[in-house]
């Protein structure tokens, strides 16, 4: 789904006409969390968003995984599994789950630190408990109230900060930002420098403590100068990825911009191979799209792997040994 323009302007006659329909939605999301959760044996660390959409979660909950096991830690990661058929309590397992079975996220996730998928969250932290999980990072989950959180995370994308400021469907958040941030420890804040600066410009300071990162492609040797692609991604934003592509030195001679988490079809990558094929470019993509690729079309596709970097470590770095210091 392409969200309307209208949520990403300042709030006019349609924000304003949807308002009454925001403030049923931010009303039902305060109801699910006046819910009492399940406080796990071991620390809980939560990667939100306040708005609907990708803002970079999953480079972030990819970050802290690494971050702690470098700690010396065991944590095992609690996601939904959204867009995936398995509904219960799963490890997921890379070489056995599709993307299918388990959403695309998880089996992403999946090759940095065990993951957990299933609609009941409590019932996934203990199965992760049992398998020896020291503590659960909880792939999005900022308005869910199943597990008790011990930190929190609130992501956003820099470049679109919060949009018009109004709740869905008249503008882009899943509740006010007051509310979700009075649940924070930190907002992390993702995008350029300049990206950044708009952010802190449009957008009060608020009283938790700010994080700034960006994503960095990973070098994997790659020479992507003059490459002609075919490019095509199915995430938030997918012109950053084209954009990343861009500042590399690749030519991008078509690019397809598909919604977050779409089907691959048969249908589609035919077309898709087609025109890399007539263009005599090559299909790129992202590691995300990539895990919803056919295993046999896989090798053929480039991916172009990011990671998110931190300005500074350090706070959130003495959060997280904190944890481990009032844990039991």
């Amino acid at each position: 789904m392409t969200p309307p323009r209208f949520w990403h302007r300042p709030p006019g006659l349609i924000a304003a006409l949807l308002s009454p329909l925001g403030r049923i939605y931010a009303q039902a999301t305060r109801r699910r969390l006046a819910r009492q959760g399940f406080r796990p044996a071991v620390p809980v660390i939560c990667v939100g968003n306040i708005n609907a959409g990708g803002t970079g979660k999953t480079p972030t909950v990819i970050a802290l995984a690494t971050r702690l096991r470098e700690m010396g830690r065991n944590p095992h990661v609690i996601s939904r599994g959204y867009g995936g058929q398995i509904k219960s309590a799963t490890r997921v397992d890379p070489d056995a789950h599709s993307a299918r079975d388990t959403g695309d996220e998880p089996l992403l996730i999946a090759a940095f630190a065990p993951v957990w998928i299933g609609r009941d969250r409590a019932q996934s932290a203990r199965s992760a408990i049992e398998d020896g999980a020291d503590i659960l990072i909880m792939d999005d989950g900022l308005q869910n109230p199943d597990l008790v959180k011990d930190l929190s995370i609130v992501v956003v994308d820099a470049r679109v900060g919060f949009g018009n400021g109004r709740v869905i469907p008249a503008g882009p958040l899943r509740e006010p930002v007051e509310a979700g941030l009075s649940r924070a420890d930190f907002l992390l804040s993702i995008g350029t420098p300049a990206a950044q600066a708009a952010f802190s410009e449009h957008f009060a300071e608020h009283p938790i403590p700010r994080l700034k990162g960006w994503l960095k492609p990973l070098p994997t040797g790659m020479d992507w100068t003059g490459l002609r692609c075919v490019a095509f991604a199915g995430i938030g934003h997918p012109e950053k990825f084209f954009a990343t592509l861009r500042d590399l030195g690749a030519d991008i001679v078509r690019q397809e911009a598909l919604s977050d988490h779409q089907l691959l079809t048969p249908q589609l990558i035919t077309r898709l191979t087609t025109e890399a094929r007539l263009l005599n470019a090559q299909l790129v993509t992202t590691e995300k799209d990539a895990v919803r690729l056919p295993a046999t079309l896989r090798a053929s596709v480039l991916t172009l792997p990011v990671r998110l970097e931190l300005d500074d470590f350090s706070a959130l770095d003495q959060r997280l040994n904190a944890l481990f210091d009032q844990a039991p």
